[in-house]
């Protein structure tokens, strides 16, 4: 190597870059967006479905009943009986199984008259309402041809007591039933003789004294067919009693002990099907810390290999959860196919 030669130039060392303040910001910005979009989803109030409209006379009838209501229901058993799924998909042996029980004794009367609830039954509206700590009052109305075969004559003749209530025949068939009847189709029924004075006699109007049950009716979808409100937390907590009974645990989990109200609906539609439920808790965090649990519980049920059965596994997958506000919302569409393949299994 000669002497003239040049040395080659040695790189200059460059001092490593820190990437950590770049990395801790990234980190709070991307955190920053989950707890916004958080936040967003939270209070975003989510579309509904177009909830249908009382009919008129049902209206009414709400309307007339005396103080606030614990727990109302609905059943509206003709239109169920002329939907195409009752028909064709429901099983006989639903169909002629006891719609329900009113006791021995009233149950017995009935069947001495001839009186059927699954065919003579054609609507029944209830509403409950707590009376200490076990009993419960109740004012309710009745419709269909159970109203023509409970004639005068039948009705004395079985009862255990008879009154004049607010000018209106009315009869004492147990302990905690008396029946009133309205005309040739309706028959008013209560827990008590003052109930159905109360009923018949109104002051003021329901919806206008209870708010809780107003908003309920108002927000619950499908009203022909079957619905129910539970405006309690007392009732909400009863509800939920089968669900507690056999395991302590479940008390806490998704926030159940939070709940505040339910609705329900369904409709039978003639493809199958729909169905909503609303759970209302104190607040909008509550709603949604239920609605994730119970996400990704149907979620993990749906997934093979557990030990849910197929036919279960099939059915949650017809079901979806939303948080909307302070509501938890479970929908549900499902379709004929689905009852008739349960039915084939069996």
């Amino acid at each position: 190597m000669s002497g003239n030669e040049s040395m080659p130039a040695t790189p200059e060392l460059q001092a490593p870059r820190k990437k950590g303040p770049r990395v801790i910001a990234t980190l709070f910005v991307t955190g920053l967006i989950v707890v916004l979009s958080g936040y967003l989803w939270i209070n975003w109030e989510k579309p509904r479905v177009a909830p249908e409209q009382l009919s008129p006379e049902l209206t009414t009838i709400i309307q007339n009943m005396p103080g606030t209501s614990d727990a109302m229901i609905y059943v509206g058993m003709n239109d169920i009986r002329e939907s195409r799924f009752w028909k064709e998909a429901v099983p006989d042996s639903i169909k002629n199984s006891p719609l329900l029980s009113l006791g021995k004794r009233t149950d017995s009367l009935m069947k001495a008259g001839g009186i059927d609830l699954n065919s003579d039954l054609d609507t029944l509206l209830v509403s409950f309402q707590r009376s200490g700590r076990k009993q419960q009052n109740y004012i309710g109305m009745a419709s269909g041809p159970v109203a023509r075969k409970a004639s005068a004559s039948f009705l004395k003749s079985a009862s255990l007591q008879t009154a004049e209530v607010a000018g209106r025949p009315a009869y004492m068939l147990d302990s905690t039933l008396w029946v009133s009847p309205m005309g040739a189709n309706r028959l008013a029924i209560a827990s008590s003789s003052d109930n159905l004075e109360k009923f018949f006699r109104p002051s003021g109007h329901l919806f206008e004294r209870d708010s809780t049950t107003a908003s309920l009716i108002r927000k619950t979808p499908y009203k022909s067919h079957v619905w129910f409100a539970l405006a309690s937390p007392q009732w909400t907590a009863g509800a939920l009693q089968s669900i507690t009974s056999k395991n302590s645990d479940v008390k806490s989990v998704g926030n159940l002990n939070r709940l505040q109200q339910i609705s329900m609906s369904v409709k039978f539609d003639d493809s199958g099907l729909k169905g909503q439920s609303e759970w209302v808790y104190k607040d909008r965090q509550a709603a949604f810390f239920a609605s994730t649990f119970l996400w990704g519980a149907i979620e993990l049920s749906s997934m093979t290999g557990n030990r849910t059965s197929e036919s279960a596994r099939e059915l949650l997958k017809h079901l979806k959860v939303n948080q909307n506000l302070e509501s938890v919302i479970v929908t549900a569409d499902l379709p004929e196919t689905l009852f008739r393949k349960s039915g084939n299994k069996k």
